[in-house]
């Protein structure tokens, strides 16, 4: 049997997490910018529903990313302070998966805007 106190209690600690998170951490504000951008933009042009699926898969793969890297930094931090080289690795290592997420978020939105900014564009 579910139990309703509970799962209402799950929710509003994962909230607090993201709030948290959204307060702290610079990159995820700058990509939730980002994001309502190209969530704007793709209602502007009307984009169909796998263009929209693509779009949100991908804009959540960089705000999940993000948000386990401050995870990860905050445990990394509280196991091993600075001083260890790993730590520093560890951080590093993190990064990239988030720079390989916004990346691949970035070409899948140029593949699907791209053409209505062309549209947009044209000279008919």
């Amino acid at each position: 049997m579910i139990k309703v106190k509970r799962l209402v209690k799950s929710f509003v600690y994962a909230f607090r997490g993201l709030g948290k998170t959204f307060k702290e951490e610079q990159n995820l504000q700058v990509q939730t910018i980002i994001a309502i951008f190209v969530i704007i933009l793709a209602g502007i042009f009307q984009v169909n529903i796998i263009e929209w699926s693509l779009l949100i898969i991908v804009i959540s793969l960089v705000i999940l990313t993000e948000i386990i890297n401050s995870a990860v930094e905050r445990i990394t931090d509280v196991l091993k302070p600075r001083i260890n080289s790993y730590v520093k690795e560890i951080k590093d290592i993190m990064a990239a998966a988030v720079m390989m997420a916004s990346i691949t978020a970035t070409v899948v939105g140029i593949i699907i805007l791209g053409p209505y900014f062309i549209n947009l564009f044209k000279c008919n």
